[in-house]
């Protein structure tokens, strides 16, 4: 290999790496801003440690037998136990601008109409969330604490210790909080296809079975917090599942009816940077479209030699150059049975995955068995993959 060929290698490398080394580069300024955003949050909160952990202590501290108190048991709890409870409150309270932050990294490599879902099911999340621990707090530690230390033995004296308490409280929170999230994932998994509203009503047994094991797992050993967690799981199951049926896909990907139109999805063109119907020119004469109402399917090699000369009008400014038939490959087998609209999907998957060579013979069926506004966004999206956009 010669010096100059060695030279093209390294550059070509350089720009391969260049995308992947921004991406780590931002992802560290990202996660920075929020290490600085939890820190200031935290600095601020400090001062007031040991009246945060009154209050957070206040549900056990109501229903303590009288003349009893919490107590610490290390020598350094005092300071320690208020220390990290200040520090554990600061990030739940960052929560928000955690999620916007994994947002705007993430944002960029979605589609328009993955946004336009993301945004509603991140701001439920966090609420939900929120919900979580509010109901832990002012539900289920009152009738927890009012439970638990009038089962204790006579001779016992209840007085449970700061930092034991401390670590009992922080893993209902997480709990409540995640449990809270159960109706967004009761929509995710209908939105993407996984699972449909009918099916996971068929499995309404199985889930109320599992929010109980679900609710021994994340809680404390006693049925009492289990039961106060199983339960709001399965109202939340039951709420997501109701929401979950205006997430229902339109069936996309199902084959057409026969002699049915096929309408071109804006989203779709719009995240494959093509013009819609609305925008595409026309003109008028006599009230009709110019554009052809009726289209026939070319043979195979027809079609090839059609697609060459565009291709090399593009490339050359010759309009009229012939062009030697030149066969498409043959597309891969996730494209067998799709509709015109779902291979179009396809294409912009295959363009995501820089699979030139699998786009293209979707593209090249399209132009095949398309009506016009798929023939139209088939033909610009090879425009924009040969470089004259």
């Amino acid at each position: 290999m010669t010096t100059s060929e060695d030279q093209v290698g390294q550059a070509t490398a350089t720009l391969q790496e260049q995308p992947f080394v921004s991406h780590l580069l931002e992802l560290r300024d990202r996660l920075l801003r929020v290490v600085i955003v939890a820190f200031v949050i935290f600095l601020v909160l400090f001062p007031f440690a040991n009246d945060l952990y009154t209050l957070l202590a206040t549900p056990l501290i109501k229903h303590l037998p009288e003349g009893t108190g919490m107590i610490a048991t290390r020598v350094i709890a005092p300071f320690l136990t208020p220390l990290k409870m200040t520090f554990v409150f600061a990030i739940f309270l960052a929560i928000p601008y955690i999620l916007h932050q994994m947002w705007s990294f993430v944002a960029p490599g979605l589609y328009r109409h993955e946004k336009r879902l993301a945004v509603p099911l991140l701001v439920s999340s966090v609420f939900l969330f929120y919900l979580g621990m509010s109901f832990a707090y002012f539900v289920v530690f009152p009738l927890l604490f009012d439970i638990l230390p009038s089962m204790a033995p006579e001779q016992i004296t209840v007085s449970p210790d700061i930092t034991d308490y401390l670590d009992f409280v922080l893993t209902l929170f997480f709990a409540f909080g995640v449990a809270f999230e159960v109706p967004i994932a009761t929509i995710i998994l209908v939105w993407m296809g996984i699972a449909t509203p009918e099916s996971l009503a068929e499995k309404r047994p199985y889930i109320v079975i599992g929010a109980f094991g679900v609710g021994m797992l994340l809680t404390p050993p006693d049925v009492i917090s289990q039961t106060l967690l199983a339960v709001p799981m399965w109202i939340l199951f039951e709420v997501g599942l109701l929401c979950s049926r205006a997430f229902v896909r339109d069936g996309d990907d199902e084959p057409p009816q026969p002699g049915a139109p096929q309408q071109v999805d804006e989203d779709l063109m719009s995240d494959l940077g093509t013009p819609s119907a609305a925008s595409a020119p026309t003109s008028s004469g006599g009230g009709a479209s110019t554009q052809a109402q009726n289209f026939t399917p070319l043979t195979q090699d027809e079609l090839s030699a059609e697609l060459d000369r565009i291709e090399d009008a593009q490339n050359t400014g010759e309009p009229n150059k012939p062009a030697a038939p030149k066969p498409p490959h043959s597309a891969d087998v996730k494209a067998a049975g799709l509709n015109i609209n779902a291979k179009l999907r396809l294409v912009a998957d295959y363009r995501d995955e820089a699979d030139e060579e699998k786009a293209r013979a979707l593209l090249y069926e399209v132009l095949a068995d398309g009506d016009d506004d798929q023939i139209r966004v088939a033909k610009n999206i090879l425009q924009q993959m040969d470089g004259d956009y």
